[in-house]
């Protein structure tokens, strides 16, 4: 609608601005995308004048009475200006039953898709974490712990580490965001080997950062040269065992990068959420917390006793690294049922023993089973999941699995891997099987 530009012009912008060569760009007397401040643009003497204070970037124009045929313009602010930060920012994909485009979280899970797409714990929700859990409703009405107390003691009372280096998350994956929100910035070197978990990547560049990547499937095998890309000032991030790949670095690998870092005044992120369930387990560094301040160590209570909707997670390092943490994470990040859960969790020690037989006897058997397929190759893994090379597009496999009510993880966005990579999670023989039997169906209908 056409108005008098006079009454859109913003507070301080001169009524008779200051004479400016025109710019060469004739527009249609509404905006001028291309120039910047105080600027000119020519127009017919018949074309109306807007002004426009809504859509970002607009323009305020106006015809000054001494001038009927030039348009000055100015350009507005948006309101709405972004971290420059989130521009490039994008979710990262990951598995589960709602990565399924058409299933909503509104949807009734009927339970006919097993989802080996998610790394859980095949031995299932503990039934003393159901009564725990069934005991505490009433605390649906009672703020939580903010600072999560009782359950930093009973995590001390489990992994060693007093309390004061122990921070409590709503899921891992939140204290990875914390973290480099904490930690890094745009100065700051990062270092991340690939293939390996996208969310330190992500929340790394939502922090200001560019990460620089390592190539290595395996990174025991590539040790020398992960020590020789070691930045000074800036922050190494670690999955151990790796996901996607199951690979698991020695303890003795991982105090070499921890010592060396440490020289270069750089810290150490390692994620062990998977490490409690390695049949073959012993390579955590967490004892080293006590020793190396520049040491992070992350965990998650998501795999290791199928927690997974109710969203716990840890990360234990030096005094000063976890006041930080504390310090800016949100409050009350975590419920008060959650947090009862997890202190009942901890209290089996016997659940995880029976889980790492289980997940190593089950592993052996879909190895044996998958491998007998022509064109696919199972990945040696420390991890409950194996990295499968299919031979063949694996979005195209997921999709024809999924028809078989069978959900597994397309590895294609993962940094790193082509798309002929699938990932499996290890659970029940019951459920294995189902697995293994639907591979061999498609491959004999091919």
């Amino acid at each position: 609608m056409p108005c008098r530009a006079e009454e859109h012009l913003p507070q301080g912008l001169a009524q008779d601005p200051p004479a400016v060569p025109p710019s060469g760009h004739v527009q249609d007397g509404v905006r001028c995308p291309d120039v910047l401040d105080l600027s000119v643009c020519r127009r017919p003497p018949d074309t109306a004048i807007l002004g426009n204070l809504v859509r970002p970037g607009a323009f305020v124009c106006r015809t000054p009475a001494s001038d009927q045929n030039t348009l000055y313009c100015q350009s507005i602010p948006p309101i709405v200006r972004p971290n420059p930060n989130i521009s490039g920012h994008s979710p990262v994909a990951h598995g589960g039953l709602f990565s399924v485009p058409g299933l909503s979280g509104d949807d009734d899970y009927n339970g006919d898709v097993l989802d080996f797409s998610s790394n859980i714990n095949p031995a299932g929700l503990m039934p003393r974490v159901r009564r725990a859990i069934q005991k505490n409703l009433d605390l649906f009405q009672v703020y939580p712990d903010s600072e999560s107390r009782s359950l930093r003691k009973s995590l001390e009372s489990y992994t060693g580490i007093p309390s004061s280096q122990i921070v409590i998350g709503n899921g891992a994956t939140e204290i990875i965001y914390n973290f480099c929100r904490a930690f890094l910035s745009g100065s700051t070197p990062v270092l991340i080997p690939a293939p390996m978990f996208g969310e330190y990547e992500a929340a790394a560049k939502l922090a200001g950062a560019e990460p620089s990547f390592f190539k290595t499937m395996d990174l025991e095998n590539d040790l020398a040269a992960l020590l020789c890309g070691i930045p000074k000032d800036g922050c190494v991030f670690v999955c151990n065992p790796n996901n996607p790949t199951g690979a698991l670095a020695s303890r003795k690998s991982l105090k070499a990068v921890i010592g060396k870092a440490k020289k270069n005044n750089t810290l150490v992120f390692v994620d062990e959420c998977f490490i409690e369930l390695v049949p073959d387990g012993g390579e955590s560094v967490m004892p080293l917390v006590k020793k190396h301040e520049n040491l992070f160590v992350l965990r998650s209570f998501t795999k290791s006793f199928a927690l997974a909707g109710m969203r716990l997670g840890y990360g234990i390092g030096s005094r000063q690294v976890v006041s930080v943490l504390s310090k800016t994470k949100v409050p009350w990040n975590v419920s008060g049922i959650a947090q009862k859960a997890a202190s009942a969790a901890l209290s089996d020690p016997s659940y995880l023993k029976r889980a790492r037989k289980v997940i190593g006897s089950e592993t052996k058997f879909l190895k044996k089973r998958i491998s007998r397929l022509d064109g696919l190759e199972c990945r040696d893994t420390a991890a409950n999941f194996i990295l499968v090379r299919t031979g063949i597009d694996s979005t195209l496999l997921q999709k024809k699995l999924f028809k078989r009510n069978i959900l597994v993880r397309d590895c294609k966005s993962f940094r790193g891997l082509d798309g002929s990579f699938i990932r499996v999670a290890v659970k029940t023989r019951k459920e294995n099987k189902k697995l293994v039997e639907a591979l061999e169906a498609l491959w004999q209908s091919r």
